[in-house]
């Protein structure tokens, strides 16, 4: 039995689940395309409207003509609206298309901290990921916020993955008004639970799998919602990360990619694979015997097929080694390999 077949729909991610940039990555568009449960595109990013994020996905291969997107915009009105009264001014930045919904939820929406339309004051702050953010942007929400607007953020991702790397996130440029302000916004999207609530009652799933790279937003959230979560080594968070990661931010299964939700359940969980045995030393973990190498006579051996029998034998290691370092009290000083399988195993997290 496969993990699909646990569950009744997929919340998925987008950024560094189903994309990097504008470069799709491949296993995922192909499993999507072939899954027969309802799937949700659930993604933190707000740059960009619905209409674009589904025009986007088409384009990078999705067959659905109407595929479900939510994203922390819908979150944020929710949020909005318990921090704000309609027709108060609401102080924006981010993507032109943020200003037009917080607009037509029914705001006064202005760009700078000097405009008061109403002369009652900026009762709020909204940011959004918008790249063209910068210093007269944030100096903007620093200024409202010094004068006693409430601070919102659709998402608090301090990174965002792109086809060049890494680069900044919405939370990493709302940690420099955090810096020159003290106050700390609050974040609307993933970790917290609505907007997996929202999606998931969208596409009539009671029992949703959470498809997601980022543990502190895409698996922290599953987990806030009470719902399954697979953690995909696609994007941001690997394997130091997750040996690293406290309890509310563990994901129920672990694999290489969205293709893995066709593998058996109880092959992603952690726990003993691949021959690998791991036992705890003090403040450490020691990962002893494992698979010697990969029999290429029973498979392709083109580059492609021969680095993902690389990364399963890596990712049999990982799970090994989680199930004892997450029963440690705390996070294992070292990992310690103890074979030459387990030493090129471990060559290969990050």
């Amino acid at each position: 039995m496969s993990l699909l077949d646990n569950h009744d729909g997929l919340l998925v991610d987008l950024d560094g689940t189903v994309w990097n940039g504008d470069t799709a990555i491949e296993a995922a568009i192909s499993v999507l395309n072939d899954v027969d449960v309802p799937v949700a595109f659930v993604t933190n990013n707000a740059s960009k409207p619905h209409s674009a994020v589904v025009e986007k996905l088409q384009k990078l291969g999705i067959a659905d003509e109407k595929p479900t997107v939510f994203n922390s915009v819908d979150a944020v009105l929710e949020v909005l609206a318990e921090e704000a009264s309609p027709g108060s001014t609401v102080l924006v930045v981010g993507a032109e298309w943020l200003h037009e919904v917080v607009r037509n939820a029914g705001y006064e929406v202005v760009t700078s901290a000097g405009q008061d339309p109403s002369n009652s004051g900026i009762a709020a702050v909204v940011q959004g990921h918008n790249p063209e953010n910068g210093w007269a942007q944030l100096s903007e929400i620093a200024l409202a916020v010094r004068a006693g607007a409430r601070y919102l953020v659709t998402n608090a991702d301090t990174s965002l993955p792109t086809e060049r790397g890494f680069c900044l996130g919405n939370g990493a440029l709302a940690a420099a008004v955090t810096a020159s302000t003290d106050v700390y916004p609050r974040a609307a999207g993933k970790p917290e639970p609505e907007l997996f609530k929202l999606a998931a009652q969208k596409i009539g799933a009671k029992n949703p799998l959470c498809i997601g790279d980022r543990l502190n937003t895409d698996i922290a959230g599953a987990n806030s919602a009470g719902f399954d979560s697979l953690h995909v080594l696609t994007g941001v968070s690997g394997a130091i990360e997750l040996l690293e990661a406290p309890p509310e931010h563990r994901p129920t299964y672990i694999g290489a990619d969205i293709s893995d939700v066709l593998s058996p359940a109880q092959q992603l969980v952690p726990g003993p694979q691949g021959d690998f045995t791991a036992r705890g030393d003090g403040h450490d973990v020691l990962l002893e015997r494992g698979i010697k190498h990969v029999d290429n006579t029973q498979a392709n051996t083109s580059q492609h097929n021969t680095a993902a029998a690389s990364l399963a034998v890596s990712l049999a290691a990982l799970r090994t080694v989680l199930e004892v370092a997450w029963a440690m009290p705390k996070p294992p000083r070292y990992i310690h390999p103890r074979s030459v399988a387990a030493e090129h195993a471990v060559a290969d997290w990050r």
